[in-house]
Formats: C-alpha cells, sequence, structure tokens
C-alpha cells in the first residue's frame, strides 16, 4: 500500500475536523478573519475587493469545516472543495447544505486532478495539505495551472523548527511499528499509555503532551500518529515558489512576522548591525524570525501569478495628496451589528474599545480607541468612508486643539486623524485604500 493510500485510510477513518454538522464558525472572528479573502489581495494590490461571485477551491476541504469557514467569511462566493477521502467529501456536501450554502460542490479526486473540473479559480485554499503531500512543487504548479491571472493561493507547511518535538515522537512511534498504516484505536491507547507513563521531566512530555486533549484521536492522529507528517523551513518555502514560478505575496499573520516586533529597542542595536539587518531580502528577514522565535506551527503564505512592475506605495510612505484620495474601511469581521452597537454603548458612556477585545490579530498592536475618536469611525461600521469624510466629521467632533486651546487647523486635525487610523491599520482592523 503507498503512503497516500496509508493517508487516505487515516482520514476515511477519522474526517478532520471531527466535529458535528451542526457547529458554526459564525462567533469565531480570528478563524473568519484568516479565511476571508479580502486580506490576501488587499495585502498585494492594497485594494478592498468583493466576494460576490468570486470561485473559491478548497483544496485538501476534509469534513468542509474550513469550507463553511470560507463560505462565511466570503459573502456570494462559490466553494468548490476537493479531498481524496470519499467519506469526508460526502460530510463536506452535507455539512455545507446544513447551513445553507447551496452554491457549492464537493469531489473526490487527487490535487493532480484539478485541471479536469474545468474551472479557473479566483482564490485557492489549500490549508492543512501540503506537509503530507510527497511533492510540494507539483502541487503548487497544479495549483496555478487552475488560478485566474489576479488570483491567489494560501497555502502552508508545518514548521520543522515549532514542531521538531512532535516529528521525534513520530519517530519513536516509527519504531514501535505504529506508523506503518493508518492508526486504530490501539496504537491511540499505545501513545497514551507511554506518554503518560513518562515522567514529567522527560522533554516530549513536557514539550508535546496535553492530558486535557489526549482522549480526541483526532489530536493524537494530527500530531502523533500523522503519516506522511514532514517539517520545512522559509529557505524551502522560497524554494517551492521559484520551482513553481510563483510570486510571494505575505505570510498570513503578517504582524507576528515583523522582524522588528522581536527586539526591545531597535534603535539601541549596533548600526552595522541594523544596516545590514535593513538590506535582508524579505526571505531572509523571515529565516531570522523563525530562527529567533520558531512559535508558528504554520509557515500559512499567500502567493499568485508573478505580477511585473506592480508598485504599491505603503502607507507610512503616503503623500498628503495619497491620504486627501484615501478610502478608509472597516475590516469586514468588525462590520457586524453586535459590535456597531458596542462601539454606541462605549461613545454614550465615554469609554474606550479596544479591537483586539473583538478580534485579535497581533496582541502587540495598540487598538484602543477613545470614544469621541471611536465617534469619527462610526459611519465605517455601515459602509467605507473617504478619508475626508472622516477629517470632517472628526473636525466637527474636535474643534479646539487640546493643547492650545486654540481652533484647530485642518493640517493639525489631519494629522490627529491620521494619528488615530494607522495604529488601526498597522493592527489590522482598518483597510486603508489607495484611490489612484
Amino acid at each position: 500500500m503507498s503512503n497516500i493510500d496509508e493517508i487516505r485510510n487515516q482520514f476515511n477513518s477519522t474526517p478532520y475536523y471531527n466535529c458535528p454538522l451542526e457547529d458554526s464558525p459564525k462567533n469565531n472572528r480570528i478563524q473568519l478573519y484568516c479565511h476571508n479573502m479580502v486580506n490576501a489581495f488587499y495585502l498585494r494590490d492594497q485594494q478592498v475587493i468583493s466576494s460576490e461571485g468570486k470561485i473559491i477551491l478548497d483544496a485538501g476541504c476534509g469534513s468542509g469545516y474550513k469550507s463553511l469557514i470560507l463560505a462565511e467569511a466570503n459573502p456570494g462566493a462559490k466553494i468548490v472543495g476537493i479531498d481524496m477521502s470519499e467519506k469526508s467529501v460526502e460530510i463536506a456536501r452535507e455539512r455545507l447544505k446544513h447551513h445553507g450554502f447551496y452554491n457549492s460542490e464537493f469531489h473526490c479526486m487527487p490535487i493532480e486532478k484539478i485541471p479536469s473540473l474545468g474551472i479557473e479559480f479566483d482564490y485557492v485554499n489549500c490549508d492543512d495539505v501540503l506537509y503530507l503531500v510527497p511533492g510540494v512543487t507539483p502541487v503548487l504548479k497544479a495549483f496555478k495551472s487552475v488560478l485566474k491571472l489576479d488570483g491567489i493561493i494560501r497555502a502552508n507547511l508545518h514548521s520543522s523548527l515549532q514542531r521538531q518535538a512532535f516529528f521525534r515522537g513520530q519517530r519513536i512511534w516509527g519504531k514501535l511499528g505504529l506508523m506503518d498504516d493508518a492508526p486504530v484505536e490501539e496504537d491511540n491507547e499505545i501513545v497514551r499509555s507511554v506518554m503518560r507513563n513518562l515522567k514529567d521531566i522527560v522533554d516530549l512530555k513536557k514539550t508535546t503532551w496535553h492530558e486535557p486533549q489526549s482522549e480526541s484521536i483526532e489530536w493524537l492522529g494530527a500530531n502523533y500518529l500523522l503519516l506522511g507528517d514532514t517539517g520545512f523551513e522559509i529557505p524551502d518555502l522560497f524554494a517551492f515558489l521559484r520551482e513553481s514560478n510563483l510570486e510571494f505575496i505575505s505570510m498570513l499573520n503578517w504582524p507576528y512576522w515583523d522582524l522588528l516586533k522581536l527586539f526591545k529597542n531597535w534603535d539601541e542595536l549596533p548600526m552595522n548591525l541594523m544596516f545590514q539587518l535593513s538590506e535582508l531580502s524579505i526571505e531572509e528577514q523571515l529565516h531570522l524570525h523563525e530562527l529567533f522565535h520558531p512559535k508558528q506551527r504554520l509557515l500559512d503564505f499567500f502567493c499568485g501569478h508573478p505580477q511585473g512592475d506592480c508598485t504599491i506605495v505603503p502607507v507610512e510612505k503616503w503623500t498628503d495628496e495619497d491620504w486627501q484620495q484615501a478610502q478608509v474601511h472597516l475590516h469586514p469581521q468588525l462590520r457586524t451589528e453586535d459590535l456597531k452597537e458596542e462601539a454606541m454603548t462605549a461613545i454614550a458612556e465615554t469609554r474606550s474599545l479596544n479591537f483586539n477585545d473583538y478580534l485579535c490579530i497581533d496582541p502587540l498592536s495598540p487598538s484602543t480607541i477613545e470614544s469621541t475618536a471611536l465617534g469619527t469611525l462610526l459611519p465605517l461600521f455601515d459602509a467605507p468612508c473617504s478619508f475626508l469624510q472622516l477629517l470632517q466629521r472628526w473636525q466637527t467632533l474636535y474643534p479646539i486643539n487640546p493643547v492650545t486651546w486654540e481652533a484647530n487647523t485642518e493640517t493639525e486635525a489631519t494629522q490627529q486623524l491620521q494619528g488615530v487610523l494607522i495604529p488601526l491599520y498597522e493592527s489590522g482592523h482598518l483597510l486603508l485604500e489607495s484611490q489612484e
């Protein structure tokens, strides 16, 4: 039996996610955020797109829970799911129908057969799959072959640095004969017995074992007994992209991957080292980050067809003219009635609101806004606004400079409003769109 057949048997016996059909991600803003295609296109183009009418491929859809998240996060999009496990595909079909998403279809097929569907996709989601396939580059090339020229792929690899203890464990279970075929309950019980019997000081137990999750065959199968599991580092990721002629766009959780945030005070580093670090390529910066701080299980990334010379001016380099033409969007995952009501209550009670309490993308980024400034942004809960519209509201709410007690000039008001918007943009809660 081939390795692929063994992996298929594993997911036929324990479809991933192994959760009830009625489970819904509607209240899980961070999952919805991660699966919202708006993020990927904004990071590449600095434009906020609509998901209406888009076609999304969920490659390796499993039991369809991630497909359901994609459907919830991208209103009006069609979801096409594929998986090599027939059992998983059957559950995925039922799941989407149960939640009222009929604009979806699911197929049991290997990834290399995707072109036979005859569909071009706006967005490809390949979650928790690439680290199980025998060759990453052929899979990426298959995605590229069905991707629209302006489409984007989101995929991920297991981090060999973050998961090194689990990989050691898999070698142990392999030596005990537990990795030759899809795990059965007897295999799970052997793992539980061995791990529970280890002394607490033993490194494998200290770094990997979580007793509350130990009864979950899904958790054991996804970590200790995951057939085909392979780890990678950032240079491997970029090598696969080069081999596939795909262009790196960004890491999914881009605020986390900011190398500067690892240092207490960047300015206190030796000048020559600062210069050396600033000259590093994106690949080199990301690799340094994972070597310093390998805490992410997944190397989760966006990529797409090479876009040629497409220059985007970073917000931090915008001119006054850029700001005057800018459009401001509240992130779609924050445009909810319950959060709008909470914002209005905070304004009425003259207290601040912390957006991280509702959608924590980067806990190190400030996202607290006081009540009057929140009043300026209130229209964003209904629709995007131009910067000039918000500036007009700001000048109405802040007619006086709090330092000089004189009338606020337009320049002062502009700087004050920018001081509110930029931190929320950097934390991922606001999207600032260029209107060139």
